[in-house]
C-alpha cells in the first residue's frame, strides 16, 4: 500500500512540473498581438519568439539528457523550473524586444532540462506494463498545460497585459520550491556516479540525429515532429487568425482554447489507457493524424463562433490523443535505450516548435489562409507515411513469426 502511495506522488508531481512548464509556453499566445504592438512587432515576431523557444531547446536537449543520467533527474528538473522561471519574468518585465529573445531563449533551456529528465524519471519507476499508463497521464499534463496556457492567458490578461506572465512566474517558482523539497531522486547514489565514471565520447547532436535515422523507431520520431509542428502551427497564428478574419475577441479566443484543450486532455487522461488497449497505438495514430488535418482545414469554412469551438474542440482532442499512442509505441520500442530515445523525442519535439511557429507567421503574412492549409498538408502526409510504415511492419513481424 505504501509502495503504491510512493510511486503515485513523484507522477502527481511530475504531471504538476510538466503542465506548469506547458502552461508557460501557451500563456505567450493570446496576449501576444496586443503586447507586440507596444514594441511596434507584428506577425513574424510573433512566429520567431515561439520558434526561439524550440531553438535552445533543440541545441541543448542532447546535454541535458546526458546530465540527467550523470546528476540525477530531480536537479535538471529543479534547474528547468528555474529557468522557466526567469523567463517568464523576463518576458513580463521586458521593455525591448531582444529582452522577449532571451526570455524564449531560457525558457527552451529549461524544457530541454526538465522534459527529458521527467520521461527518463517515469521510465525508472515504472514497470513496461505500467509505462503506458505513466506516459499517457504526463502526455495529458503536458498537452493540457500546452493548450490551455492561452486560455488562462487571455482571462488574465484582462488585470494587464503583463500580469499572465508574472503569474507564470510566481507558479514556476512555487513548483520548483516543492520539487526541491518533495521529490525523491529516481537514481542511486551508485548510478549516477557510475554513470559519471563512463569514459564514452559523447556524440554531437548532429551524430545523434545521424543515429536515429537508421533506428527502428525513426517514423515514430519522425511523426512527433509533425504532431509538435502541426500544434505549434495552429497555436502560433490562431489569435491572428480568428482575430482578423472573423473578428474574434481576446475572450472568445480564451474561451474557445480553454474549452478545446480541458475536453481533450479529460478525454486522454480518462480514455488514452482503455483506447490504446482497444484499438493499439498505430490504429489510434493513424486515425488522429487524418482527423487532425481535416481539422485545419474546416476551420477556413466558417467564422461562426459555436462552429469554430466545435473545431478547435476536435483538433485538440485528437492531437492529445495522439501524442500519448505516439509516446507509449516509442518507448515500447527503445528497449535499453530509453535515455537516448528520450533525448531524441524532445529534440524532435524542439524542431517542431521552431519550424512550426516559424512558418506559420511567414505564411500567415502571406496570407491568411495558408499556414492552416499548409498544416493539413503536413498531418494528411503523416497519416501516409504512418499508415504504410504500419502495414511494412506487420508483414515484416508476421514473416518473423512464421520463420
Amino acid at each position: 500500500m505504501n509502495s503504491a502511495q510512493n510511486r503515485k506522488s513523484p507522477l502527481i508531481l511530475l504531471m504538476a512540473n510538466m503542465f506548469i512548464a506547458m502552461l508557460g509556453i501557451g500563456l505567450i499566445i493570446p496576449v501576444l498581438p496586443e503586447f507586440l504592438k507596444e514594441f511596434g512587432a507584428g506577425g513574424k515576431t510573433a512566429g520567431y519568439l515561439v520558434a526561439a523557444f524550440g531553438l535552445t531547446q533543440f541545441l541543448c536537449s542532447p546535454i541535458a539528457g546526458e546530465w540527467s543520467d550523470k546528476y540525477g533527474r530531480k536537479i535538471m528538473i529543479v534547474a528547468g523550473l528555474a529557468l522557466f522561471t526567469l523567463s517568464n519574468f523576463l518576458f513580463a518585465a521586458a521593455s525591448e524586444v531582444w529582452v522577449l529573445y532571451l526570455s524564449r531563449l531560457f525558457g527552451g533551456v529549461g524544457a530541454a532540462a526538465m522534459i527529458p529528465s521527467i520521461m527518463a524519471y517515469i521510465a525508472d519507476v515504472t514497470t513496461e506494463e505500467k509505462r503506458g499508463k505513466g506516459l499517457g497521464l504526463l502526455g495529458a499534463a503536458m498537452s493540457l498545460g500546452f493548450v490551455i496556457g492561452p486560455g488562462i492567458g487571455g482571462f488574465l490578461a484582462e488585470l494587464g497585459l503583463r500580469t499572465p506572465f508574472y503569474v507564470s512566474a510566481g507558479v514556476g517558482a512555487l513548483a520548483m520550491i516543492s520539487t526541491l523539497i518533495f521529490l525523491p531522486e529516481s537514481l542511486t547514489a551508485e548510478t549516477r556516479l557510475a554513470n559519471r565514471n563512463k569514459v564514452i565520447k559523447r556524440e554531437n547532436i548532429f551524430a545523434q540525429f545521424s543515429q536515429s535515422f537508421k533506428a527502428p523507431y525513426f517514423i515514430l520520431l519522425l511523426l512527433v515532429f509533425a504532431l509538435t509542428f502541426g500544434l505549434a502551427n495552429f497555436e502560433a497564428i490562431f489569435p491572428l487568425f480568428v482575430d482578423q478574419k472573423y473578428a474574434f475577441t481576446a475572450r472568445d479566443i480564451s474561451i474557445l482554447i480553454t474549452v478545446g484543450a480541458l475536453i481533450g486532455a479529460i478525454i486522454q487522461a480518462v480514455l488514452i489507457d482503455k483506447l490504446i488497449r482497444r484499438f493499439g497505438e498505430r490504429t489510434l495514430i493513424n486515425v488522429t493524424f487524418l482527423l487532425s488535418a481535416a481539422s485545419m482545414v474546416l476551420m477556413l469554412l466558417s467564422g461562426n463562433f459555436w462552429y469554430i469551438l466545435l473545431v478547435t474542440l476536435f483538433f485538440f482532442t485528437f492531437t492529445s490523443i495522439m501524442r500519448p499512442a505516439i509516446n507509449t509505441l516509442l518507448s515500447k520500442m527503445a528497449g535499453e535505450e530509453q535515455g537516448f530515445v528520450a533525448g531524441m523525442n524532445n529534440a524532435y519535439m524542439s524542431l517542431g516548435n521552431i519550424f512550426g511557429p516559424a512558418l506559420a507567421g511567414i505564411l500567415f503574412d502571406v496570407y491568411i489562409d495558408i499556414p492552416y492549409l499548409f498544416g493539413a498538408v503536413i498531418l494528411l502526409g503523416s497519416f501516409v507515411i504512418s499508415f504504410y510504415w504500419g502495414k511494412r511492419r506487420g508483414v515484416r513481424t508476421q514473416v518473423q513469426s512464421e520463420m
